[in-house]
C-alpha cells in the first residue's frame, strides 16, 4: 500500500494494481502534462498535473466501489481504469486533441493500444485484468464504465474541485461527498439516490460557472488557439507526425516548437505570453449558421480571405469557432419518488443554465495586436457578421467586445 498526500483529497491510500501502475512510464508521463494547460496564462497557480489528477480520480473511484459494495477483480478493473484515464492526453491536454484527432482518428479516451502493450500491459496481466476491459471501461463501456466516464463519474467530480482548488475561484466546489454516497446502480445505469436533484444541481452549476470563468477565458482561449495553430504548423513543417506528437509532454511539445523554424515565431510569442488579441469577440446571434457549422478546412479558407481583405500576413490570423454549446451532464438521472428521472426533466435550473450558455458563447478572431483593428474589420465584412445590435466597440487594441467583457476580473490581465 502506498499513501501519497493530496492537495485535495488529503492522504490518498494506492494499493495492488494502482499502486504497481503508479510508476509505469505512461502514469509518469502525465506529471509533465498539465491538466489546465493554457488557462495557466489566466492563472498562474493553475499547474496542476494529469498525474495528481488520476490520482484523485482512483480515490474517488476506489470510495465509490466501497460504498456500492463492489469487491474482487471487478473493483481491481475500475481502479486501474481510473488511473489510467487520462494516458492517452496530447501535451497541454485537450488543448491540441482536435488535431491529433483528425490525423490519427484517435482521443484521449481511446487507449487500446496503449494499455495493451509494454509495461502497463504486464502490470494488469500479473494483477490478472485483461487490458481490452480496462481500455473499455476508459472508454465508458458496460455499467462500470459509467463511473469512469459518464454523466456521474468520478473523473468529472475530481477535475471540478481539483481546478477551483488551483485556480483559486470559488466555482468548482461541490459536495464530493455526498455525490459518492448517493451514487447507486437501477437496472444498470448509474444513479444518484433519492433526495439527490438539488446534488445532481450543484454539479451542473459548477460546471456551468467554471466554464466562462476558466475553461473558457478569453486569454486561455487565445493562446490554446496559438498553440493549436503552432502545432498544426509543426505537422506540416517537420518531421514530427501526428502519433509523436500524441505521446509527447508539455516539454517535449514546446521545445520541438521553438526547433522548427515554421513554428518558432509562435514560440516566441507563448514563451513571453505576447498573445494575439481580441479583433472580434462576437455573440451566437451575429453569427451565420455557415460559420457556425463550419469544419476545419472551412475555417481554415476563411482565416485566408479575412487575411487577404485586411492585407495581413495569414499567420496574423485566427478564427476560433467553439462548438455549439451541450450539457451533457443535464441527461445524468435521478432518483425521484421511486422513479428515475432525467435531471433536465426534473430540474428547471437546467433550461436556464441552456440560455446562458447561449448567451455566454463567443465566436473569436484573434491578430496581433498592430493589426487588430484591420482584421477586426475585415472579418466582419468575410465573414457576414451581424454586430449592430449585440456588439460595442472595445476600448483595447481590436474590435467588438460586449459590456459585460469591459467588467470582467478574472485573470491578471488582459
Amino acid at each position: 500500500m502506498t499513501t501519497i498526500k493530496d492537495s485535495v483529497h488529503d492522504h490518498v491510500e494506492v494499493g495492488g494494481v494502482g499502486a504497481a501502475l503508479l510508476d509505469t512510464p505512461p502514469v509518469q508521463r502525465l506529471r509533465r502534462v498539465t491538466q489546465l494547460g493554457t488557462v495557466t496564462y489566466v492563472y498562474p497557480s493553475a499547474n496542476h498535473t494529469r498525474f495528481e489528477h488520476s490520482i484523485g480520480v482512483y480515490h474517488l473511484a476506489d470510495r465509490a466501489l466501497a460504498h456500492l459494495g463492489v469487491e474482487g477483480q471487478q473493483a481491481e478493473r475500475v481502479r486501474a481504469a481510473a488511473l489510467l484515464h487520462d494516458v492517452g492526453h496530447a501535451p497541454y491536454s485537450h488543448n491540441v486533441e482536435e488535431l491529433v484527432s483528425r490525423h490519427t482518428g484517435k482521443y484521449h479516451d481511446d487507449v487500446d493500444e496503449l494499455l495493451g502493450s509494454g509495461s502497463v500491459a504486464r502490470v494488469l496481466s500479473e494483477h490478472g485484468l485483461n487490458p481490452d476491459r480496462v481500455a473499455d471501461l476508459v472508454a465508458g463501456e458496460g455499467q462500470f464504465g459509467q463511473l469512469v466516464s459518464g454523466e456521474l463519474d468520478v473523473d468529472r467530480m475530481d477535475y471540478l474541485v481539483r481546478d477551483a482548488h488551483h485556480t483559486g475561484v470559488p466555482y468548482g466546489t461541490i459536495d464530493v461527498g455526498r455525490l459518492v454516497r448517493a451514487l447507486r446502480f437501477v437496472d444498470g445505469d448509474l444513479v444518484l439516490d433519492e433526495g439527490n436533484v438539488q446534488t445532481a444541481e450543484s454539479l451542473l452549476l459548477a460546471r456551468a460557472l467554471m466554464s466562462p470563468t476558466v475553461y473558457g477565458h478569453h486569454v486561455a482561449r487565445i493562446a490554446k488557439s496559438m498553440l493549436r495553430r503552432a502545432s498544426e504548423r509543426l505537422l506540416e513543417a517537420s518531421d514530427v507526425d501526428a502519433a509523436d506528437l500524441r505521446r509527447m509532454d508539455d516539454f517535449g511539445l514546446r521545445v520541438a516548437l521553438r526547433e522548427c523554424e515554421a513554428t518558432a515565431a509562435y514560440a516566441d510569442r507563448l514563451d513571453r505570453r505576447d498573445l494575439y488579441k481580441r479583433a472580434v469577440w462576437a455573440e451566437m446571434a451575429a453569427v451565420p449558421d455557415r460559420v457556425l457549422d463550419a469544419d476545419h478546412d472551412r475555417v481554415r479558407a476563411s482565416e485566408r480571405e479575412v487575411a487577404d481583405d485586411a492585407d495581413v500576413d495569414p499567420a496574423s490570423v485566427v478564427l476560433d469557432v467553439p462548438d455549439r454549446p451541450s450539457m451533457p451532464e443535464s441527461t445524468s438521472r435521478v432518483l425521484v419518488n421511486g422513479e428515475v428521472r432525467e435531471l433536465a426533466a426534473q430540474s428547471t435550473l437546467v433550461g436556464a443554465l441552456r440560455a446562458a450558455q447561449r448567451d455566454q458563447w463567443r465566436l473569436g478572431v484573434y491578430a496581433p495586436a498592430e493589426v487588430a483593428d484591420r482584421v477586426g474589420n475585415a472579418a466582419i465584412r468575410t465573414l457576414g457578421l451581424d454586430l449592430e445590435d449585440s456588439l460595442v466597440r472595445d476600448v483595447r487594441p481590436g474590435i467588438h467586445a460586449t459590456l459585460d467583457e469591459f467588467t470582467d476580473a478574472e485573470g491578471p490581465h488582459d
